[in-house]
């Protein structure tokens, strides 16, 4: 996930938030009796199984897009412009930079332990890197603007989804080569692997979802994604089931053989992320209103409506810690428009970046 949605995650963040400026201004008698800060959002439903365990400071500067938890590893990769970080997450601490990037958007791991890979939109390439010392190995080209990233373990490869050039770069994970492009009917958003020989992918500008063969690299389904948008996505895999989340505070949950559209269940608003909990059933999503959603994957129902923080709308989730972790930072007033710059961004306040750390 040109409107507002299909640009970077953290333009569409500093976007929301000066949008949600005024909602915000003022905290309710139920937040305020709740003793929730007056920067976190809606209250209702808050009571549940989760709650905001840690928040880190990161001092570096930079915006964001997506993150991704390394549980082996106990880390989390977090994409910062320019670079990406790698937090400890026993400590919450910085412990390295993969330095020397464009324009970063999301990353993925080689299940070997060894590399990761990372989606350089400003550089139209994924960037190979060592994980044991956050050393570049290889910048391979792909299409325009490449966004979301997964790792496909039944082939072994890695596809990069280019936002722009409105297609799928598809790269062999032991030769570091690109051996197939597979065009697509738009914008590609998340995409979900079910480590079966199969790809889904959110098609954001026809709210469809697409499913790809990863062996003939050919779309052998198109599907209405259920709701307006959709961006982030999580699949289980057991239960056959996609969960792509959308604007108009909505989840889709779809069959993964038949594309039915299972349910459509009520969420934040102005998400860009979601997970799966296959231990305990659940599905979340992060919204940029500053609410994690937590579904429960039996009955459909929206069991909780966390508050975390206005902006923190990309997550990754730990299945080995039953954590998620958020980002967002704080944010001044937008600047006043100019002929040069009509829609001027609020500037991220330094030193504000942070990490909100989501478990039981």
């Amino acid at each position: 996930m040109q409107n507002q949605r299909c640009l970077p995650a953290f333009a569409r963040i500093l976007f929301a938030a000066a949008l949600l400026s005024t909602l915000f201004a003022a905290p309710s008698a139920a937040r305020a009796q709740a003793g929730v800060p007056a920067d976190r959002s809606l209250s209702v439903g808050s009571e549940g199984p989760y709650k905001v365990l840690d928040q880190w400071k990161l001092a570096d500067a930079g915006g964001w897009d997506y993150l991704l938890a390394d549980f082996a590893a106990n880390r989390v990769y977090i994409t910062r412009g320019d670079h990406v970080d790698a937090v400890d997450t026993t400590s919450g601490k910085l412990i390295g930079t993969i330095s020397g990037l464009h324009g970063t958007h999301g990353i993925a791991l080689n299940p070997d332990g060894k590399l990761g890979y990372i989606s350089d939109g400003g550089g139209n390439a994924v960037v190979v890197f060592d994980r044991s010392n956050f050393s570049t190995v290889a910048t391979i080209p792909a299409g325009t603007n490449p966004d979301c990233i997964i790792f496909e373990p039944s082939t072994k490869t890695v596809w990069a989804f280019n936002g722009r050039s409105h297609d799928i770069t598809i790269i062999d994970a032991g030769s570091q080569k690109v051996v197939a492009t597979i065009p697509v009917p738009g914008k590609p958003e998340f995409a979900a692997a079910d480590g079966k020989g199969h790809v889904y992918n959110n098609i954001e500008d026809k709210s469809e979802v697409l499913k790809i063969d990863a062996n003939t690299h050919k779309i052998i389904a198109t599907w209405p994604a259920g709701c307006e948008s959709p961006s982030g996505l999580a699949i289980d895999i057991a239960g056959s089931r996609l969960f792509p989340v959308c604007d108009g505070n909505k989840m889709s949950v779809i069959d993964t053989a038949s594309g039915k559209i299972l349910a459509t269940p009520a969420i934040g608003d102005g998400p860009d992320a979601a997970g799966w909990s296959a231990k305990h059933e659940l599905a979340f999503a992060s919204s940029g209103d500053g609410v994690l959603s937590v579904v429960d994957g039996a009955t459909y129902k929206t069991i909780q409506s966390l508050p975390t923080k206005r902006g923190a709308r990309t997550m990754a989730y730990d299945p080995a810690t039953d954590r998620v972790y958020l980002v967002t930072a704080d944010f001044g007033p937008r600047p006043a428009a100019t002929a040069e710059n009509p829609r001027p961004r609020p500037p991220m306040i330094p030193g504000s970046f942070e990490v909100i750390v989501v478990g039981r």
